[in-house]
C-alpha cells in the first residue's frame, strides 16, 4: 500500500468493520463539537446503503450519543430511492430506525423528502426549496454542510450519481431527480456543487468486491467514475475504508 497515496488522498484503513465505524463515529463527535462551538449547529447530510449501518448504530449507542448535543444537529438526506417511506429500501427509514429515532433530535431539525415514490421531479424541487429556505441563501451561493457522508458503489457511483446519468452534468440545481437507466428507475440525489462545497466529506466504503473500483477511483484517470467528481473545494475529504477494499492500493 502506497504511503504517499494514503497521505495525499487522506485514506484511513481499518482492520475490522467495527474499527471502521467506531472511527467514523469519533470523527462525527469531534466535528459536531467543533461546529456547535463555532457556529451553534452541526448540519449533516446522511446516506443510505449497507455500509453506514454500523456507524449509525454506534452514534445511537448510549456511550456515544451522550457526547453529542443532538438538539443542535440538523439532518438532511443525501439521496433517496423513489420508494415509500415504509419500504425496506428507503434510506430515510433505515437512518431513522438505526439513529434518528434513538437520539434527542428536535423534530424540526430533520428534513425528510416527502413521498418520493409519487412524483420524483416535484419531490426534488420541493427538497431543494427546503434546503434554500434553511440555508437562507441568495443568488449563486451554495449551502455548506458541515458533514457530508458518502458511499461507493461497485460501479463507482456515489450518492445517486450513477455512471452515464444526467445529474453528473448538473451545475445549477442542488438536488435533482436522476434517471438511472440500468435500474429502470429514478433516484433523488444531491448534486456535485453542493457535495463539493461541504466542510467535511467522508467516504465510508468496504468490501473485497469493490477493491478494483477503489483502486481505479483513487489512482486512475479522473473522469471514469462518478465518485471521482467529488472534490473538497472548500474543506476536507476523508476516505474511511476497510482492509479488504484497500487490498489493491
Amino acid at each position: 500500500m502506497q504511503s504517499s497515496l494514503m497521505e495525499t488522498k487522506n485514506i484511513s484503513v481499518f482492520d475490522t468493520y467495527e474499527a471502521q465505524t467506531d472511527a467514523t463515529a469519533e470523527l462525527f463527535v469531534k466535528l459536531a463539537e467543533e461546529a456547535i462551538k463555532e457556529r451553534g449547529r452541526f448540519v449533516v447530510s446522511l446516506s443510505g446503503g449497507s455500509t453506514p449501518g454500523g456507524f449509525y448504530a454506534k452514534l445511537a449507542s448510549p456511550e456515544t450519543a451522550k457526547r453529542i448535543d443532538w438538539s443542535k444537529v440538523v439532518v438532511f438526506f443525501g439521496d433517496e430511492r423513489t420508494v415509500a417511506y415504509s419500504s425496506p429500501e428507503s434510506n430515510q427509514r433505515m437512518i431513522t430506525e438505526l439513529l434518528l429515532s434513538k437520539v434527542g433530535l428536535n423534530r424540526e431539525n430533520v428534513f425528510a423528502l416527502n413521498e418520493p415514490e409519487l412524483d420524483p421531479n416535484a419531490t426534488a424541487i420541493e427538497y431543494e426549496r427546503t434546503m434554500r429556505n434553511f440555508f437562507k441563501l441568495t443568488g449563486d451561493e451554495l449551502p455548506e454542510f458541515d458533514f457530508m457522508l458518502l458511499g461507493l458503489g461497485d460501479d463507482g457511483h456515489t450518492a445517486s450519481l450513477f455512471p452515464g446519468t444526467a445529474a453528473l452534468n448538473e451545475h445549477d440545481r442542488w438536488f435533482i431527480e436522476n434517471k438511472v437507466e440500468k435500474l429502470n428507475t429514478f433516484r433523488l440525489t444531491t448534486t456535485y456543487p453542493v457535495i463539493n462545497n461541504s466542510k467535511h466529506i467522508v467516504f465510508l466504503a468496504g468490501g473485497a468486491t469493490k477493491a478494483g473500483v477503489l483502486k481505479e477511483v483513487l489512482e486512475g484517470p479522473e473522469d471514469k467514475y462518478p465518485s471521482q467528481g467529488v472534490k473538497a473545494n472548500n474543506g476536507t475529504l476523508y476516505w474511511y475504508v476497510d482492509k479488504e477494499i484497500a487490498s489493491q492500493l
